[in-house]
């Protein structure tokens, strides 16, 4: 039914486990080895995580995007209280306005759930000797000549066979007792696993999953704003994802195969180490863009004493640029007021122009110069 996930998925670990056997000390001994199996399964969650890379910066920069817009949305929540659809209408109209895809927050959650999915039903496929959902109540012997989607025979009998320090990889601490009977190899001296060998491995696994899945979610609830932490929704989601997820893990992990606690384990420490490195790096991208504003709003700031520019090519200037521009201009004008004469006061002479002009000559007396000389000869 859902075979489009189950050959990717076994596909997958195949390759890597093929990968793997070629290594010295990890290759198959005396049938198969646990360690070639495991490195596999966290291979597995490897390659599929880099696949979601992308996707997953793009679930980051759509959550930020999604608490920047979280008080235009009270307000529009407030506005058209009454009116959900117009209500949902207006906040598809912001979310384009603004790029934001909410579909995209939750790609990275929602392509990995069929990945978990398939690596569980692929494990169960390899012993099928069990009875209820998806098992087939084989013989063992039998169960061991049936191949499992891209494994051969020799890889279910190499995975029957391996161990990982004395627990197959693909049993569950519950595990029935015709279940494990599948695991005997009498050939190889390969006895019935004991339920003390079991949960000696599958339960600091559980520990180290719950751990890992809590401060997840404790590096994710740390980076959210103020105001989305103060929504009763997301205060909700924060506490199912710091206390009971993880809480779950640890109480319903002896249900789950030990390959399947690895693959939650290899998972939470690629998602914690990708998270400190994604969020530096967009932290830093933020800052650029930040310093790139502030010097593009200091280039563009008239300087003291000039007069803005009108119409089209004026320049909008933030408030602070403004107030700073205004304060420029307040000394300007006391600077001038304070050079001229005080009511009352006589204004400064001016100083006689002696450049070639002749002298000043004082009110009511004839100017010099050819009239002047004529009125003496008439005189005369």
């Amino acid at each position: 039914m859902l075979d489009f996930i189950y050959y990717p998925v076994s596909g997958i670990l195949w390759f890597w486990h093929k990968v793997f056997a070629f290594i010295p000390y990890l290759g198959p001994t005396d049938g198969g080895n646990g360690v070639a199996w495991a490195l596999s399964v966290v291979f597995l969650v490897f390659t599929l995580r880099l696949l979601l890379y992308k996707p997953f910066v793009k679930q980051v920069r759509t959550t930020r995007q999604m608490q920047e817009l979280q008080p235009q949305i009270k307000a529009l929540q407030a506005k058209y209280k009454g009116d959900r659809q117009r209500q949902a209408l207006e906040l598809q109209k912001l979310q384009k306005e603004h790029g934001f895809n909410p579909i995209m927050g939750c790609l990275p959650v929602l392509a990995q759930a069929p990945v978990f999915i398939g690596l569980y039903h692929v494990l169960r496929s390899f012993n099928r000797t069990g009875h209820g959902m998806g098992q087939l109540g084989l013989d063992p012997a039998v169960n061991r000549t049936i191949p499992n989607y891209f494994f051969g025979v020799d890889d279910v009998d190499s995975f029957l066979n391996a161990r990982l320090f004395g627990a197959p990889i693909s049993a569950t601490v519950v595990e029935s007792k015709t279940a494990l009977e599948a695991f005997v190899n009498e050939s190889l001296g390969l006895g019935l696993p004991s339920v003390w060998n079991l949960a000696a491995i599958a339960v600091p696994l559980m520990i180290i999953a719950s751990l890992a899945t809590h401060f997840n979610a404790r590096a994710s609830v740390a980076r959210q704003s103020e105001a989305a932490a103060a929504n009763p929704q997301a205060a909700i989601m924060n506490k199912l994802a710091l206390w009971v997820f993880p809480l779950g893990v640890l109480v319903f992990g002896v249900f789950l195969p030990i390959a399947i606690l690895l693959y939650w384990v290899s998972n939470n420490i690629w998602t914690y180490g990708q998270q400190h490195l994604v969020f530096r790096k967009i932290d830093h991208e933020d800052e650029l863009k930040k310093q790139a504003v502030i010097e593009r709003r200091a280039q563009n700031a008239p300087k003291p004493g000039v007069r803005p520019v009108k119409g089209k090519n004026a320049v909008q200037l933030s408030k602070d640029e403004s107030a700073s521009v205004a304060a420029d201009v307040v000394d300007d004008v006391a600077e001038a007021g304070a050079s001229k004469p005080a009511p009352g006061a006589k204004p400064a002479q001016k100083r006689p122009n002696r450049g070639g002009g002749g002298q000043q000559r004082r009110p009511g007396q004839a100017r010099s110069g050819n009239r002047g000389g004529s009125n003496k000869r008439k005189r005369r």
